[in-house]
């Protein structure tokens, strides 16, 4: 949604300061959002399936080398307890619970020596509709002035101030899940829009 909302927004105002009508801004923001949500969509759900085809090659690796070098195996398993500062005598009775089961021994590797945990089947899928929709509702914000207002220069200024609101609010509930100040979220990411859309305008206005 962030991208959603920069992008379009500095196009926006890059082609407000090239002076063309407000037809144009629209279709180009349209084509422009089209083309993101697309994009970022895929990319995200490539991601995603690029990361579970990753998971299945080393779940596969682990199970061959539980059969295969079982010693090797199970010494790893005492070292990742031993980095946790138990005894070899506390840790002797834990391996041979874990290693006594093939699954459950395939299973800790995975999460406590590989430290992946197992990829929900949906995600690639959920990961490209969510990206997709979020890119198109962050890009309409900055273009929707546009649809109605005729004058450039108001559509412009009222772009720029639903925009910047827009990119304030979700910098600061961003903020509130990632464990930053609210004001700090909220001005950093209003401070990246601005700078773009403001270089885009500028270059336009200038060439």
């Amino acid at each position: 949604m962030s991208d959603g909302l920069t992008v379009p927004f500095a196009l926006a105002a890059g082609l407000s300061g090239a002076h063309v009508r407000t037809s144009v801004v629209v279709l180009a923001g349209l084509a422009e959002i089209a083309a993101g949500c697309i994009a970022m969509g895929l990319g995200g759900y490539l991601a995603a399936r690029t990361d579970a085809e990753h998971y299945e090659n080393e779940l596969q690796r682990e199970i061959a080398e539980t059969k295969e070098i079982p010693e090797e195996e199970a010494a790893e398993v005492a070292r990742v307890f031993q980095a946790w500062g138990l005894t070899d005598q506390q840790i002797a009775p834990i391996v041979t619970a874990i290693t006594s089961n093939e699954k459950r021994w395939v299973d800790f590797m995975m999460k406590f020596e590989l430290g992946l945990d197992e990829p929900d089947p949906r995600r690639a899928v959920v990961s490209a509709v969510t990206i997709g929709a979020s890119y198109v509702v962050g890009g309409l914000i900055p273009l929707a002035p546009y649809f109605f207002l005729n004058d450039l220069s108001s559509a412009l200024t009222a772009s720029v101030s639903v925009t910047l609101t827009a990119l304030m609010i979700f910098g600061g509930i961003k903020a509130r899940f990632t464990g930053i100040p609210v004001l700090r979220g909220a001005g950093q990411t209003a401070l990246i829009g601005g700078l773009a859309a403001s270089a885009a305008f500028l270059i336009a206005r200038i060439f």
